[in-house]
């Protein structure tokens, strides 16, 4: 029997996106039906998290934000909201994470606490330096070969995290920060018996060098890299903030500038780190307030010391809004370019969209709008990981390797890399805002794939 493809893809389609959009508009239908006034006291949104990889397995779980209003004077900004969000796959994959975010809980403070655990078997590695990384998408796909596999441009990623930051003023709208935290990371190569734990034989992936084994190979990445590392941290800076509102505002400009030093132990103890971050966020209306312009500026500089690999992927933040920041690539970054592409010691990326309020509509008391965003993103390297062209060749050639299948010497590591696309969004209450972007890069050597979709909570800034 003939299979029709295309009706394999909707169907996988549906299942994979649709049906879960479907199930969270329940779900905030109901929440906002069960409300007496949303604009008082406690509102929520509940949204399922169900989905389905052919690397991670079959995923389930829920996420929930807790919004507490007081008595209203201050809506739409809230006192206090609570983020909890919990899921698994049928590959021990997931996140588990708590948020916790006040501007009433101390006062004159606004105070924010987030402990996350952040498992995943297979974490996009694609090199460094971005345009001086040769990403061949063959190799990516599973074959018969000894550079096929779904995994070659993956490894793998444990991360813990806690955190506690916080703002007050200084006068008008300039704000000081300060706060502190600890990541835990354990990276290493894909645990390929786990992925292939119960799968036919056709499905399994090869087990051959991965990309990241290579890097170990040659050197550009360290043993002591593998090893379990605990970096506590502390950060400060100023910030500026004249947003008419937090969630998606229609007017004002949110800077900051602030330094993060790291500190490491033992063996990872060469991994002490200085960084520097300035970020720089515009909100203009277009006549009204339907009609946004937004765009932001972000710049992340190495001042002293050096970072492992797994960190220079992470994009420093003054307050943890989502639960992964990471560098250039991927839904927080660059939307349509795989994550962490563009792997660096320092680096600066742009994004500029066109936000529509399309229509507003109510259900019971709670406050509901629908919006789209077409956007372009763009990201260059500032600062290149160090990588010495003949000692590369030479450690290349030793293990019988071609060095210009991985690496392109010949490409500028400055040349920016772009990427465009559009999203939707359902809003309930100014502040629960379900997202879902579309994108895709303008190379075809920043991804495998043309269309990209995330399915996330809020705006990207």
């Amino acid at each position: 029997m003939r299979v029709n493809n295309n009706s394999v893809f909707l169907r996988c389609l549906f299942v994979r996106h649709t049906a879960p959009l479907v199930l969270t508009f329940l779900f905030i239908w109901q929440s906002a039906a069960s409300q007496n006034d949303a604009k008082t006291g406690w509102s929520f949104g509940l949204l399922p998290s169900v989905a389905y990889d052919a690397d991670l397995g079959f995923q389930y779980g829920a996420l929930t934000n807790v919004y507490y209003y007081g008595d209203g004077s201050t809506y739409p900004e809230y006192l206090h909201s609570i983020y909890l969000e919990a899921n698994r796959t049928t590959k021990k994959s997931g996140l588990f994470r708590l948020n916790f975010d006040s501007r009433a809980l101390v006062p004159e403070l606004h105070v924010s606490a987030d402990i996350s655990y952040m498992p995943e078997e297979m974490y996009d590695f694609s090199g460094f330096n971005g345009h001086q990384a040769v990403v061949n998408s063959d190799w990516a796909d599973d074959g018969n070969s000894s550079y096929r596999s779904r995994a070659f441009y993956k490894h793998y990623r444990d991360l813990f995290r806690s955190a506690v930051d916080v703002q007050g003023n200084i006068s008008g709208n300039f704000n000081w920060n300060a706060g502190a935290g600890l990541l835990v990371f354990n990276a290493g190569r894909v645990n390929l018996d786990k992925l292939n734990r119960g799968q036919a034989d056709d499905k399994k992936l090869p087990d051959i060098d991965l990309l990241f084994d290579k890097y170990l190979q040659w050197g550009l990445i360290d043993s002591c890299e593998t090893e379990t590392g605990a970096f506590p941290y502390i950060h400060g800076g100023v910030s500026y903030d004249s947003r008419n509102r937090t969630a998606a505002p229609s007017s004002g400009i949110w800077a900051d500038a602030f330094i993060t030093y790291t500190a490491a132990f033992g063996s990872l103890k060469q991994f002490n780190s200085l960084k520097l971050n300035a970020d720089f966020r515009h909100y203009l209306a277009l006549g009204t307030p339907a009609i946004v312009l937004a765009y932001r500026l972000s710049a992340q500089l190495t001042i002293a010391g050096e970072t492992p690999f797994y960190m220079a992927s992470q994009h420093n933040v003054l307050y943890l809004k989502r639960a992964l920041y990471e560098s250039l690539g991927g839904s927080s970054s660059l939307r349509g370019i795989t994550r962490n592409r563009i792997v660096s010691d320092g680096f600066a990326l742009a994004n500029i969209e066109l936000r529509l309020r399309l229509v507003k509509f109510k259900v019971g008391s709670s406050h509901f709008y629908v919006a789209t965003n077409p956007f372009v993103d763009a990201g260059m390297v500032l600062q290149p990981v160090d990588i010495d062209e003949q000692n590369v060749r030479l450690a290349v050639a030793s293990t019988g390797d071609n060095a210009d299948d991985y690496f392109d010497f010949g490409s500028s590591v400055y040349r920016p890399h772009f990427s465009g696309g559009a999203g939707l969004k359902v809003a309930m209450n100014e502040n629960f805002i379900l997202s879902i972007d579309w994108a895709t890069p303008f190379s075809s050597n920043d991804s495998g794939k043309k269309s990209n979709m995330y399915v996330k909570m809020g705006y990207l800034f």
